[in-house]
């Protein structure tokens, strides 16, 4: 039996009952479930009964964070941010057929569970036992026990770098039958896809740090020119991959990080920067600004700094920051949508006054 669209009054009953049973259990990234743990270099989905292909891991490999930590990329637009939640391959029919059985009736037997939100849990339970459905959202017949080993339900897993609990958490379709090979229906915007990886493993990133070569290296003097420069060694693009492998679906994204541009604040506003924009080019084979070379006093540096006044007791804090172009690559995609990253680090500069010679 089939209903033309879902019944209002048990809408948020239903998507809380979701909450409930579902994510806040057996389907959230990182911490796992049971046996699963997440560790490493691993976001799960699920159990970790890897026989029966539970869980959905997503793996990551190259410049990334290796213990499951954000990375050191600061996005340039300050409205992006990873995604908060997807959806993600859960468990073959008879598995979750056990785990959602066994949850529901744990449900109804909990004292306090009437009124709308026992109406919800016989509305779930004949969601996926009846064929209880609304438009665009099909029932299925005893949990598509008779299809097992040909897909998978897919459930939702929430980002747990996401501070907003409401975004979070907004991933809160009931979990979704799809077939081995076939991708998501398109109602499912956040499923996991290649852009969705590819935004993951840009959360993940680990940039290299940015120690510019400066001469004189850390002590200077006032009004002396400070050289400033970057080997080309120190400019390699960086790469991150996010993948998932499990039967009928295998997607991976890398992202690509390329550096385009190194600004240098000297950390006082008593000083001159070159170029007057702080910003210095890349140079044709990828190096930025020039080695000092004995003779090079007298002249004024394509990358440095000059100070004003002496730093006295203290230091300045110069602050190196290369800006990143991030593109990626995936499973039959490739894209520019992701913004350019920042990624920065002081150093301690040491200025001191000119010494006069009285005779």
């Amino acid at each position: 039996m089939k209903e033309a669209r879902r019944p209002l009054v048990a809408t948020a009953a239903l998507a809380l009952t979701l909450n409930t049973l579902v994510l806040a259990g057996p389907a959230y990234a990182s911490t796992g479930v049971g046996t699963g743990t997440g560790a490493g270099t691993e976001q799960s989905a699920g159990s970790s009964d890897k026989s029966i292909y539970a869980a959905a891991r997503i793996q990551y490999s190259g410049s990334v964070t290796k213990d499951g930590s954000t990375g050191n990329v600061t996005s340039s637009d300050v409205n992006w941010t990873p995604p908060p939640c997807w959806y993600a391959p859960y468990l073959g029919a008879k598995d979750f057929k056990k785990k959602m059985s066994e949850q529901i009736e744990s449900a109804k037997n909990t004292p306090g569970m009437g009124g709308t939100a026992g109406t919800a849990i016989g509305e779930m339970q004949h969601h996926f036992e009846d064929e209880y459905g609304w438009t665009d959202t099909p029932g299925y017949k005893d949990y598509n026990v008779d299809k097992d080993g040909e897909g998978m339900f897919w459930a939702a897993v929430e980002n747990p770098d996401e501070p907003d609990i409401l975004k979070r958490s907004s991933c809160n379709d009931l979990p979704f039958w799809v077939e081995n090979g076939d991708t998501p229906p398109a109602r499912y915007a956040e499923a996991l896809s290649p852009e969705i990886l590819a935004a993951l493993a840009y959360q993940r990133m680990q940039l290299p740090d940015t120690k510019v070569s400066l001469a004189p290296e850390a002590t200077t003097k006032v009004n002396l020119p400070t050289w400033a420069w970057l080997d080309k060694a120190v400019f390699n693009g960086v790469q991150a991959t996010a993948a998932i492998d499990v039967p009928g679906f295998d997607i991976q994204a890398t992202t690509t990080a390329k550096p385009v541009a190194l600004k240098l604040e000297p950390g006082t506003a008593d000083a001159e920067t070159f170029p007057a924009s702080g910003e210095c080019d890349f140079n044709a084979d990828g190096s930025i600004g020039q080695p000092y070379v004995k003779g090079d006093a007298g002249k004024t540096p394509p990358c440095g700094i000059r100070y004003l006044h002496s730093s006295g007791d203290g230091v300045f804090k110069l602050r190196a920051t290369i800006t990143w172009k991030i593109s990626w690559t995936g499973t039959g995609n490739t894209g520019d949508d992701l913004p350019d990253g920042t990624f920065g680090t002081t150093q301690d500069i040491t200025v001191q006054e000119i010494q006069a010679v009285v005779r």
